[in-house]
C-alpha cells in the first residue's frame, strides 16, 4: 500500500470512529457540528438558516510544562439533553426569561499516554450557541497551568465588525467600538468583547463570554496565516506585588505579565462559556441578550426582596456643584444633604457619594468634613438610600470589616472602582465582593472593571457595572459622542447592564464643546440624554448632572417618572452607529427612546407594540430649530392607539422620548371631542 493510501485509510478510519455530531437549536435554524479533524483535534462549526456562520474552528489548550490538550484525541462518549424552563429576575428587561436549549456533551480521551480526558459541552439556543470545556477529575491531570486557550472562530470572509481594540490587558474596557474588518484584528491585538460581526445581507453575530469564575477574562486576537479567524487570548496573571500599599496611598497598578500563566487550575475544571449570539438583525441581538444570563447559575440569594433597582443622584460628575443654597459645595455633609434633597424631591431612590468621603486607604471611617450617620439619617427621613464609593484595593483589605459596618450604618451599597484588570486573581476578587456584599445586604456597582458575564442572575445584588466609555469622558475629552451612543447599544450592551451615567441636562453641539472637570457639558441635545435613560440598560441609573441643572427644567418630569427595570423590551429600528429606537414596558406604561448620531433625522415610530385601547402620549422632542437649541425641549401630549405612527424629528446629536400610559376614558373622550 502506498504511503498516500495508508494515510488516507488512517484518516478515514479515524473519522469513522468519531463521526461528527450535529446539534440543532429548538427552532432548527441554528445547527452546530462537532467533530475531530485529520489531526484528531476537536473542532466545531455553526450554520444559521442553512448558511455557514462559523467555519470549522479548532478547540484546545496549551499547558505550561505539559503536553498540549489540542490533538491526538479519540471519541469516547456523547450525551444529549434538553431544557425548557422559565425564570424571573429581580430586575431586567423582561418579565420572564426562557431558558430553552438542546445540549450535547462530547467526551474525548487521548489516544496515547497519559490518556487525559476532556469534555466539550455545547448548547444550541434559538438565540445562539454556547460552549465550554470541562476537565474532569483525573489522576493524569491534577494541578496545571494554562498557557493559552486555543478557542477559534473562523469566518468565511473579511466581514465588517465593530470591535474595541484595547491594546493591553490592563484596562477598564472604556473605548470606542470602531467599524473595522476581521483582517484589522491582527495577531497580538487585544480586542475586548462583545465583538459584533456582520455577515452582509444575512446574519449578525456577537462574540462574548458568560459565567466567568476562577478563570481569566477572554479577549480576541488574530491568527497568523489564518485569514478571517479570531482566537481567544486570556488575560495573564500579574507578578506578585513587591510594593504593598503604604498607609495613606492606594495600591499601585499591577500589570499582568505576558510570560506568566493565564490560569492556575486543578481538576475538575469548568471554563466560562464561549458565546456566539446570532440574529437576523442587530436589534434582535439586543432583544435576546438574556442569553448571557441563561448561562449562569440561578439566584444564590435566598430572599432577594431587599434588592431594589432605581435612580441615583451623584455628586462627582459635576464637581459637587451647589447653587443658591448659601454654602460652598464640596465633599462635605451639607453638600450631600443638598443632593439628597434633590433626589427626594424628584422621586430618586438613591444618592451616590463618590470618592474622597473617606481616607484613601481606610474605608471604615469618613473624613472630618463628612458625617455619615447624619447623612444617612437625613436620607432616611427623605426616603432616599445612600451608596458609597470605594477603591478596590481598600475593599480587598477591608471588606470583611467594612461591609458589616456599612450595613450597621444603613448604607445601601458600594461602588467599587479602579480594578482595571480581569486576570484570574481579579476575577476571584470580584466574585468575593458580590458574595460578601450579599451577606450584608449591599448592592454592588463595579467601575473600572471588565464586561458583564451574566453573574447578576446568580448574584442580583450586582445591579450594574461600568466597562463602558461613559459620560465621565466629557470632563476631559470629546469622546462620548452621539455616534458612540448609537453604537454601544448594539455592542457593549449585548453583555448586560452598563453604568454610563447619562441624563446630563447641560448639552452643547460639537462647535461649542469644551472639556472641563467642573460642571462639564454633554455633546448633543437634552432629548438625546433623555433617550439614553430608556435606550441603555442599567437597573441602577446614576444621573450625571447637579441639582440646579435639573430643577424646573423641561424634561425633568420624564426623569422623575422613568423606571430602571422593565417587563418587556422591543427594538423598533436601528442601524449600528447611526440611530436606534427602543420601546420598553413597565407595568402598563411604555417608554420609547430614540437617538441619532450627528446626522439630523426624521424617523417613523409605529406604535403597533401597544395594547388595545387609547394611550396618553407624553412626547419630548428636540425643539426647533433643533440645530441651534441643544437644551430646548418641545413637550406635547396627545391620544394615540396601536394604529398610529409617531414622526420623531431629531437635530444633530438629537433624541426623542415618549411615555405612553393607558388613557382614562374621560380624558380620551375629551381629547376626541376637541
Amino acid at each position: 500500500m502506498s504511503r498516500r493510501l495508508a494515510t488516507l485509510f488512517a484518516v478515514t478510519a479515524a473519522l469513522l470512529a468519531a463521526p461528527p455530531v450535529k446539534l440543532s437549536s429548538p427552532n432548527g435554524r441554528i445547527v452546530v457540528t462537532i467533530g475531530l479533524n485529520e489531526e484528531l483535534a476537536p473542532y466545531y462549526n455553526i450554520s444559521y438558516r442553512g448558511a455557514p456562520v462559523v467555519l470549522d474552528s479548532t478547540l484546545g489548550f496549551e499547558l505550561e510544562r505539559m503536553p498540549a490538550l489540542s490533538r491526538g484525541w479519540e471519541w469516547q462518549a456523547e450525551e444529549r439533553r434538553s431544557r425548557d424552563e422559565t425564570y424571573t429576575m429581580v430586575y431586567g428587561t423582561r418579565d420572564k426569561i426562557r431558558d430553552h436549549y438542546h445540549e450535547c456533551t462530547v467526551s474525548v480521551v487521548e489516544k496515547s499516554a497519559p490518556r487525559r480526558k476532556m469534555r466539550l459541552v455545547f448548547r444550541a439556543y434559538d438565540e445562539g450557541v454556547a460552549f465550554r470545556y470541562e476537565l474532569p477529575r483525573q489522576e493524569e491531570l491534577r494541578e496545571f497551568s494554562i498557557a493559552q486557550e486555543n478557542t477559534r472562530f473562523r469566518f468565511a470572509a473579511n466581514h465588517p465588525a465593530y470591535a474595541m481594540n484595547l491594546g493591553k490587558f490592563t484596562s477598564p474596557h472604556e473605548s470606542e467600538f470602531k467599524r473595522i474588518t476581521l483582517a484589522d484584528i491582527r495577531p497580538g491585538s487585544v480586542c475586548g468583547m462583545p465583538a459584533l460581526i456582520e455577515i452582509p445581507e444575512r446574519t449578525w453575530v456577537a462574540l462574548t463570554e458568560a459565567n466567568l469564575a476562577n478563570y481569566a477574562g477572554m479577549y480576541l486576537t488574530g491568527v497568523e496565516g489564518a485569514p478571517h479567524t479570531l482566537a481567544s487570548s486570556l488575560s495573564p496573571l500579574p507578578d506578585p506585588d513587591p510594593l504593598p500599599a503604604e498607609p495613606g496611598s492606594r495600591r499601585r497598578t499591577i500589570e499582568p505579565n505576558p510570560s506568566n500563566p493565564k490560569v492556575r487550575a486543578s481538576t475538575p475544571l469548568l471554563t466560562p462559556w464561549r458565546v456566539v449570539m446570532i440574529g437576523a438583525t442587530p436589534g434582535e441581538l439586543i432583544e435576546n441578550n438574556y442569553l448571557v444570563l441563561n448561562l449562569n447559575e440561578p439566584c444564590a440569594i435566598r430572599d432577594p426582596s431587599w434588592i431594589k433597582p432605581g435612580r441615583a443622584a451623584w455628586n462627582w460628575w459635576s464637581g459637587s456643584i451647589v447653587k443658591d443654597a448659601g454654602f460652598e459645595g464640596g465633599m462635605n455633609t451639607a453638600t450631600m444633604k443638598y443632593y439628597i434633597d434633590f433626589a427626594a424631591d424628584h422621586n430618586l431612590e438613591y444618592m451616590l457619594i463618590d470618592a474622597r468621603w473617606s481616607p484613601v486607604d481606610d474605608i471604615t471611617r469618613s473624613v472630618p468634613e463628612i458625617n455619615i450617620p447624619e447623612i444617612v439619617a437625613h436620607a432616611s427621613r427623605r426616603g432616599v438610600r445612600v451608596l458609597l464609593w470605594a477603591h478596590w484595593s481598600a475593599v480587598d483589605r477591608q471588606m470583611d470589616v467594612a461591609f458589616p459596618l456599612y450595613r450597621k450604618w444603613g448604607i445601601a451599597g458600594v461602588k467599587v472602582d479602579s480594578m482595571n484588570r480581569d486576570d484570574q486573581q481579579m476575577v476571584d476578587f470580584c466574585q468575593r465582593v458580590v458574595r460578601r456584599a450579599a451577606e450584608n445586604r449591599l448592592l454592588v456597582n463595579f467601575h473600572g472593571t471588565y464586561k458583564p458575564d451574566g453573574i447578576q442572575r446568580t448574584w442580583p445584588n450586582l445591579v450594574t457595572r461600568e466597562a463602558v466609555l461613559g459620560l465621565e469622558y466629557d470632563k476631559f475629552s470629546d469622546r462620548a459622542t452621539p455616534e458612540h451612543d448609537a453604537t454601544i447599544p448594539f455592542t457593549r450592551m449585548l453583555a448586560g447592564p452598563m453604568d454610563y451615567t447619562p441624563g446630563a441636562f447641560r448639552t452643547v453641539f460639537k462647535k461649542d464643546f469644551k472639556a472641563t472637570r467642573t460642571e462639564p457639558v454633554a455633546l448633543g441635545t437634552r432629548c438625546h440624554q433623555l433617550a439614553l435613560l430608556v435606550v441603555l440598560e442599567s437597573p441602577l441609573l446614576v444621573l450625571a448632572d447637579h441639582p440646579a441643572a435639573y430643577r424646573g427644567q423641561p424634561g425633568i418630569e420624564f426623569v422623575k417618572q422613568v423606571p430602571t427595570t422593565w417587563n418587556e423590551t422591543r427594538v423598533i429600528q436601528g442601524q449600528v452607529a447611526d440611530y436606534i429606537t427602543i420601546a420598553r414596558r413597565h407595568g402598563r406604561d411604555w417608554y420609547v427612546g430614540t437617538l441619532t448620531d450627528w446626522d439630523p433625522r426624521e424617523l417613523k415610530i409605529p406604535l403597533s407594540f401597544l395594547g388595545e385601547g387609547k394611550y396618553m402620549a407624553e412626547i419630548y422632542s428636540d425643539a426647533p430649530p433643533a440645530d441651534r437649541l441643544p437644551t430646548h425641549v418641545s413637550i406635547e401630549k396627545k391620544i394615540v392607539t396601536a394604529a398610529d405612527t409617531i414622526l420623531a424629528r431629531m437635530g444633530p446629536g438629537g433624541g426623542h422620548v415618549m411615555r405612553l400610559a393607558p388613557a382614562p376614558d374621560g380624558v380620551a373622550r375629551r381629547r376626541q371631542s376637541r
